[in-house]
């Protein structure tokens, strides 16, 4: 599946902005963003990597003095921009970057995030100060398990990953003398009509190429009629939480 390519497509559109679905979600452990937050105060640099369309990093933008989102697609730092004149937020920026070759000084940052996308650990230990800390929230193995299995594929589906897994981001971390915590949960999600799952899955890689099969939508149908309950359409979220702090 190329991955840039939907990015760029769902970034012109609705950033990586979700918000208009109606879902309920049951079991979520934590809201990252408020993790985040939580490491700030008034004086704190902080990097958002990944930033879509900027609209989580906007929500906290009061946490700290200066916050600055990258990403590589086009589509989505402009969708951010727009999104930071609505919001008013002078104090974020926005910048074309590759998270793997950040632009800035090192230590320069006290704070990084990075929220379901990719990240380069030297590049997020090189930029951090001493005390700094890093957060980032990724998709884990399991998540919308019954969905996967429903098409026979998906992301992460059969123990096949698009990067490095958990497991190595802790250790990687931990060689370079990080202090590591690692957080999971696997919460319960209720979509509450078969469009409000259509948008997800046309607008993120958990079905690759989701639509362009017409047994596609065979099997979507099969899918909702199997799993409707009273609360709606029923399937998981799975996530982990990495917290390394540089000693």
């Amino acid at each position: 599946m190329d991955y840039r390519a939907l990015y760029e497509r769902v970034g012109a559109v609705t950033g990586w902005d979700f918000s208009r679905l109606s879902v309920i979600v049951e079991g979520r452990a934590w809201d990252f963003y408020e993790q985040v937050a939580g490491r700030c105060d008034a004086d704190t640099l902080l990097l958002d990597l990944g930033t879509g369309g900027g609209e989580k990093l906007l929500k906290i933008a009061g946490a700290a003095r200066l916050l600055v989102g990258v990403d590589v697609a086009c589509a989505m730092l402009e969708t951010a921009r727009r999104n930071r004149e609505a919001a008013g937020a002078g104090n974020v920026r926005f910048l074309r970057m590759d998270a793997a070759a950040l632009q800035f000084p090192d230590g320069f940052f006290d704070v990084v995030s990075c929220r379901q996308g990719a990240f380069d650990v030297p590049e997020v230990a090189r930029v951090l100060r001493p005390g700094g800390v890093f957060l980032t929230q990724q998709v884990a193995g399991g998540d919308k398990l019954n969905i996967k299995q429903a098409f026979g594929r998906g992301q992460g589906y059969g123990g096949h990953t698009d990067g490095p897994s958990q497991e190595a981001y802790i250790e990687a971390f931990g060689a370079l003398g990080f202090d590591v915590q690692a957080f999971e949960y696997d919460a319960t999600e209720y979509y509450a009509t078969p469009d409000d799952l259509i948008f997800l899955l046309h607008n993120t890689p958990i079905i690759p190429d989701f639509g362009r099969d017409a047994h596609d939508f065979e099997a979507l149908a099969r899918f909702i009629d199997e799993h409707t309950t009273g609360k709606g359409i029923k399937t998981n979220s799975k996530r982990y939480m990495i917290i390394a702090c540089k000693l």
